[in-house]
């Protein structure tokens, strides 16, 4: 490189160390909605497990192109599962809600929502104090009509510690439950944890069973990162990345977008090994 290129890649290194939180551009997501992602959570003793995934749908609702939210809900040593499936749309404000299909296992059936307007579901903007709420109403088998009115509110930021990694500045999310129905009433309170550009990574249930996240498709694997190979991300790998600023060079293009830039550098950055 020439004495100018060494100066302003060297110069980029420094600005990075000390801010690369400035350098990326990027507006913070706490649930990301890309088709395909996946969130996979397990208790400690690995004998339940919750599965989160954003889906295709074909469907259309209010002439809107819906994505399909899914939770599943497992139990090791038995067949039978739970879960929903919210269908939803993406705009400018968030995440919108049009409808709920939930599976309450084999003594209650399949019960369905339908939301019209459709509800805010998630906010695209989230932060300390924000909240939010909707209504479900439904009919349940043995139970009747049934009313379920859901609370949101961003209570705490914390860093968490899951198997899948340590995860900073998480989110956590407090929700307060109301079911109504011909029968009873009830309320309970859960808890999830969302981390920046990451989502969600621990759930604590109205029960205190706590889910921390083992896999997702959004969770770098640090190996990414480590150019040189010698198995720790450091300022060998930043400077490696440097040293081909500007060049088509895989080897080095850690975010795979065809040019080894800033953005590499800011990657490589934000994942030195502690």
């Amino acid at each position: 490189m020439t004495e100018k290129r060494c100066f302003l890649v060297l110069s980029l290194m420094l600005l990075l160390l000390h801010h690369s939180n400035i350098l990326t551009a990027e507006p913070v997501e706490y649930y990301p909605t890309d088709l395909g992602n996946v969130w996979v959570l397990e208790t400690a003793d690995g004998t339940e497990r919750v599965t989160y995934t954003i889906e295709a749908s074909e469907e259309r609702l209010d002439g809107r192109e819906i994505a399909l939210f899914k939770r599943k809900a497992e139990t090791a040593g038995t067949d039978e599962t739970t879960g929903e499936v919210y269908f939803v749309h993406f705009d400018d404000d968030g995440t919108k809600l049009h409808k709920v299909v939930a599976e309450l296992g084999s003594v209650f059936g399949t019960a369905t929502a339908i939301l019209s307007p459709p509800a805010l579901f998630f906010p695209a903007s989230l932060e300390l104090g924000v909240s939010w709420e909707f209504v479900l109403e439904t009919e349940v088998i043995l139970t009747g009509p049934v009313s379920v009115s859901s609370v949101y509110e961003v209570v705490a930021v914390e860093d968490i510690v899951t198997p899948a990694g340590t995860f900073e500045n998480c989110l956590k999310i407090q929700l307060d439950s109301k079911t109504v129905s011909t029968l009873s009433a009830s309320r309970t309170t859960s808890y999830q944890w969302l981390a920046p550009n990451i989502g969600i990574v621990k759930i604590e249930t109205d029960q205190e069973i706590v889910f921390n996240l083992i896999h997702s498709n959004l969770v770098p694997d640090a190996s990414t990162y480590d150019v040189t190979g010698d198995g720790v991300v450091n300022i060998l790998d930043l400077v490696s990345v440097a040293s081909h600023f500007g060049e088509v060079n895989a080897d080095v293009d850690v975010n795979g977008d065809g040019i080894v830039n800033i953005l590499d550098l800011t990657l490589v950055a934000q994942n030195f090994s502690d």
